[in-house]
């Protein structure tokens, strides 16, 4: 976990939009197992500890369903302490009859299912950093099977209850217009590194040698647009930095490539050439 922590950049909140406030909280508590920080009629926040919020959603006016072959969200990350909690997930799924994908990326062992308005959700654990292979500056990752009879192997079968408390936002993965710009963005803008690179469609970056904080794809196509304001989909994230003095440094980075950053409420907000919001959070 020591990924998601000073001195490291990472991911800490993702802010979603979602059709029905009260069939998303249902879905959230009841299958992935978060708690309700804060509640109003069109607004919530969701917790793994009881006070570190990890997910936000909200109903904006006139929403219009998730729109298909745009920018935005693919999937966010929940990364999970411990592998006996993933197994645990896991059943959990099975007896409530849920649909899921899975896959082993040597990195990580991980699910993959969306919330009711089909916004990509990834639970997962993290291998040792000490079996990661790096070559060339670049982390090994590959889409294998999941071995469910070794992760499902650990000991008698426990009931799930909620998220553990030591549940982090793990990563986030964006589907984008370009990568050559999106690259100069997150690099020179944002300061991440790029970790491994997926053919000529996808990019991974990190700060701190993570396996990726970020995933960048053109999956939707190049050239895909933004979707519209009131769409499902993802609002925004938020980028947690250790200090001012890297938030200074970030924003001045940011308007040297001619990134804009705005003031809103007291946070510092930029979007990267394909409209995905961000928020650089202290």
């Amino acid at each position: 976990m020591n990924f998601h922590r000073e001195p490291i950049t990472f991911v800490g909140k993702v802010n979603l939009k979602v059709q029905n406030l009260h069939r998303s909280l249902a879905f959230y508590k009841e299958v992935i197992g978060f708690k309700v920080l804060e509640q109003t009629e069109c607004f919530a926040t969701l917790t793994a500890d009881g006070k570190t919020v990890l997910l936000s959603i909200e109903l904006p006016n006139n929403v219009v369903p998730k729109q298909g072959r745009t920018t935005g969200l693919y999937h966010y990350a929940l990364l999970l302490p411990k592998r006996s909690d993933l197994a645990k997930i896991v059943q959990h799924f099975l007896e409530i009859g849920l649909q899921f994908g899975s896959s082993d990326h040597l990195v990580s062992e991980a699910l993959y299912l969306s919330d009711p308005d089909g916004n990509g959700i990834e639970i997962y654990i993290d291998r040792d950093p000490s079996e990661w292979n790096w070559e060339h500056g670049q982390v090994d990752m590959a889409v294998d099977p999941l071995n469910f009879s070794d992760l499902l192997s650990g000991g008698k079968k426990q009931s799930w209850k909620s998220l553990p408390a030591g549940t982090v936002m793990g990563h986030i993965h964006l589907h984008v217009s370009e990568l050559k710009k999106t690259e100069e963005f997150y690099i020179k803008g944002l300061g991440f590194e790029v970790v491994n690179r997926y053919g000529t469609q996808a990019l991974f970056i990190s700060d701190g040698k993570y396996h990726h904080h970020i995933g960048l794809n053109t999956w939707n196509g190049v050239g895909a647009p933004t979707s519209s304001p009131n769409s499902v989909g993802l609002e925004s994230f938020t980028l947690v930095l250790p200090n001012e003095e890297k938030r200074n440094n970030m924003i001045a980075q940011l308007k040297s490539i001619g990134a804009s950053v705005t003031e809103e409420n007291g946070s510092y907000v930029t979007s990267d050439p394909s409209g995905n919001r961000i928020i650089l959070s202290v």
